[in-house]
């Protein structure tokens, strides 16, 4: 897309059957159902043009709109069990966490980094941030962007 482009939201009810279907081959693909771009062409029924065409135009709402992605960084004391309270408490929220990092703990405490996409979008930050710090091993939190 060029800089005048502009996304909108269109109803997939009146949009082609070939954009439904580029979605379908990209999901194929990231799933890793179909091994190549031609065998998920075929199984879906559209050509290999229209689906390199298209698929960096074509995204799902979700896929495009609602992937706020936020980065914490953590400072959490080198105590056992300190970091899976961490994971189990940002499951619990229905977080998707997309990565973590932990660096070897010096003086009793390590920084661990930690990307993840909220349910509810990166207006949840505040109350991922509020139930982090009450954890027990965590010394600080913050936020160090979102998307």
């Amino acid at each position: 897309m060029n800089a005048a482009s502009k996304l909108i939201v269109v109803n997939s009810d009146v949009l082609p059957d070939v954009f439904i279907k580029v979605i379908e081959v990209k999901k194929l693909l990231a799933r890793g159902e179909e091994k190549s771009s031609a065998s998920a062409c075929k199984r879906v029924g559209i050509s290999r043009s229209a689906f390199y065409k298209y698929r960096d135009c074509v995204f799902t709402y979700e896929e495009k709109l609602t992937q706020k992605i936020i980065s914490l960084n953590m400072t959490l004391k080198d105590e056992p069990g300190v970091l899976s309270g961490v994971l189990a408490a940002l499951h619990g929220m229905n977080t998707n966490i997309l990565t973590v990092n932990q660096s070897i703990p010096v003086d009793g405490v390590a920084a661990v980094s930690v990307s993840l996409r909220p349910e509810g979008g990166a207006e949840e930050s505040y109350k991922i941030i509020g139930v982090l710090s009450e954890l027990g091993g965590v010394v600080d939190v913050k936020i160090i962007s979102g998307e």
